[in-house]
């Protein structure tokens, strides 16, 4: 593949911030778009080859099988566009991201991809141009590579799986977004400095995302990979029926806190009858491969305040952070309709504007 950049190449990254930035906060001023969770890629298209280049080192091109089609048909001959692929469930008028079903699209099997494309077809909201034709676009500002993404996606025919994001330079507006937009499963609002060139790999774009608190019971732990200590905390809330069940973990302990943790929680590890602690097993995914997926299970007694960012169904979007101890919390108050949930919100109406 023959681009005027430089290949494989990273995408830009975002930092966290805690609030939407101010236009006047830097020279030039802020883009602002809805910040979409799905997989970060650069499409990258040569005549007749495409590529589906994914943040890691991993590509994406033969799990979205239906994107290479599409990108023959209908985006630029020479072009390396920055984009998210995504994938929408529900009927028209009340859909929203799904993250369940685009992260089943991951399989090693050709027959279940090409099952799962038909099933659950996938798409790409792009908001950058890093190079069109045989021009490097990475060295323009922001607003001019947005004005040449405008105009390349210019025209798409109706049905293809290619959007354009929608942008704004009214912070106000950026913020009615962040609040009405969670509802459609979207993940917050992105600040891009209007006069800032295409930096890959470095943390030079703003990213506002949702974050929540809530209260769950410890359900076990898993021993660190390196056999030495905890290597994340299983998490539970219980539903209507009073069933515990499992809501996802926390992970990201230093090596000291790790050890800490075993002796912490000792006196609440469930044993057999020989003293022995008694194990349990998540169910196995396609991201787990050979790994272990036992755990060592927990008495239901302590509760942990956590931060969240989503919760879709009855798990945690992300791995969760851990805030402190609730030693004051019955665990039967940890139910998942404490959970404050974003009112719906259609995901064509995200999508149905430039």
């Amino acid at each position: 593949m023959d681009l005027p950049v430089d290949l494989p190449i990273t995408p830009m990254l975002a930092k966290a911030m805690d609030a939407v930035p101010e236009p006047t906060s830097i020279e030039g001023g802020y883009l602002y778009e809805p910040k979409w969770d799905g997989f970060r890629c650069i499409v990258l298209r040569d005549g007749d080859e495409v590529e589906i280049a994914s943040r890691g080192a991993k590509p994406l091109t033969r799990y979205f099988p239906e994107l290479i089609t599409a990108a023959l048909e209908h985006l630029p001959a020479r072009c390396a566009l920055d984009g998210e692929v995504v994938v929408r469930s529900g009927e028209p008028g009340a859909q929203r991201l799904d993250w369940e079903s685009l992260s089943q699209r991951i399989h090693p099997a050709d027959s279940r991809v090409r099952k799962l494309a038909q099933e659950t077809p996938a798409e790409v909201i792009f908001f950058d141009a890093l190079a069109l034709d045989d021009e490097d676009l990475t060295g323009m500002p922001f607003e001019q590579r947005r004005a040449r993404l405008t105009a390349a996606l210019h025209g798409l025919a109706p049905g293809a799986p290619f959007h354009l994001t929608r942008v704004t330079d009214d912070a106000t507006l950026a913020q009615d977004w962040f609040t009405r937009f969670e509802g459609a499963g979207l993940d917050g609002v992105v600040a891009k400095a209007c006069r800032r060139e295409y930096t890959p790999g470095k943390r030079t774009m703003l990213k506002i995302k949702h974050h929540r608190t809530a209260e769950a019971v410890l359900l076990g732990y898993r021993v660190h990979k390196s056999g030495n200590g905890v290597g994340s905390l299983l998490l539970g809330m219980y539903d209507d029926g009073g069933e515990l069940r499992n809501v996802g973990g926390i992970v990201a302990f230093t090596a000291k806190r790790r050890v800490e943790l075993v002796d912490e929680l000792a006196d609440l590890v469930v044993t057999d009858d020989e003293g022995a602690p008694v194990k349990g097993a998540t169910d196995r995914s396609r991201f787990s491969g050979n790994k272990d997926v036992s755990f060592v299970r927990l008495r239901p007694e302590r509760v942990v305040e956590v931060r969240f960012d989503q919760l879709e169904g009855s798990r945690f979007r992300h791995g969760v952070t851990f805030l402190r101890w609730r030693p004051d919390r019955d665990p039967r108050s940890c139910t998942l309709d404490q959970v404050d949930r974003a009112p719906a919100y259609d995901l064509g109406e995200v999508l149905s504007r430039g």
